[in-house]
């Protein structure tokens, strides 16, 4: 029996040419609701508290949190568009969360970073306790960490 090949998914050519410009309102408006999903997904498999999720996020207002995570594409959520800090923040968790399921297996993917580590960045913490406390630098760190534990540069 003959399989036929499954077409990928085709972009204009200036697609991925560039990153998107988060200086700009409109860009950031575009990026907003689907960054908030995301970020939710993963704090839901990561299973962090709110206090955790509201961390990385740059210890934004549990009122702002709880809005954005159940209307996220709702009538008020129209004129949701984040800051730059937030949307960086977020990237940074999906690259994060993206190298865990490259380096590990499904379960320790998403155990990981709530987890105590000995690693002398971490002093025993969980990798979620030190981006919180290290803030964006922080998270970079980490995702430059595993970026390197899975040979990527």
């Amino acid at each position: 029996m003959a399989t036929l090949p499954i077409p990928a998914p085709t972009y204009p050519s200036t697609f991925f040419d560039r990153a998107p410009d988060l200086t700009d309102p409109a860009e950031r408006a575009r990026l907003s609701k689907s960054a908030i999903r995301a970020f939710a997904n993963i704090a839901e498999k990561w299973e962090l508290n709110e206090v955790q999720a509201r961390g990385l996020l740059g210890g934004v207002a549990s009122s702002t949190y709880h809005a954005w995570r159940t209307k996220p594409a709702g009538k008020r959520s129209a004129a949701l568009r984040l800051d730059q800090d937030t949307l960086m923040r977020i990237s940074l968790i999906i690259g994060i969360y993206k190298a865990l399921h490259i380096y590990f297996d499904r379960t320790w993917s998403d155990r990981w970073p709530v987890l105590g580590n000995r690693a002398p960045i971490f002093q025993g913490q969980s990798p979620v306790e030190y981006m919180i406390r290290e803030g964006q630098p922080g998270m970079i760190h980490v995702r430059r960490m595993l970026d390197t534990w899975r040979g990527g540069q």
